[in-house]
């Protein structure tokens, strides 16, 4: 069995990395996005199993994130707020 893939997208890199290394350390495969225009392009290129998204980001702002995931897919998505 694969491991899940998980995209986390924070624009605050502490909370990046807490998030994704308790992820990692239970076996899930973790992606990594500072804003949301990076976010949009990794979720073109490698869809994930499930998207750990911050609503507060620059550019491309969580919410605009999230309605572009909508569009063309259900994954499942936790908000940071």
């Amino acid at each position: 069995m694969s491991a899940t893939k998980v995209l986390v997208v924070d624009d605050e890199p502490t909370v990046r990395e807490v998030v994704a290394g308790y992820l990692r350390r239970d076996g899930h495969e973790v992606f990594e996005a500072a804003d949301g225009t990076t976010a949009l392009a990794l979720l073109e290129t490698d869809p994930p199993d499930l998207i750990v998204l911050d609503m507060m980001l620059p550019g491309v702002n969580g919410l605009d994130v999230l309605r572009r995931v909508r569009a063309t897919s259900d994954v499942p998505v936790i908000m940071l707020t």
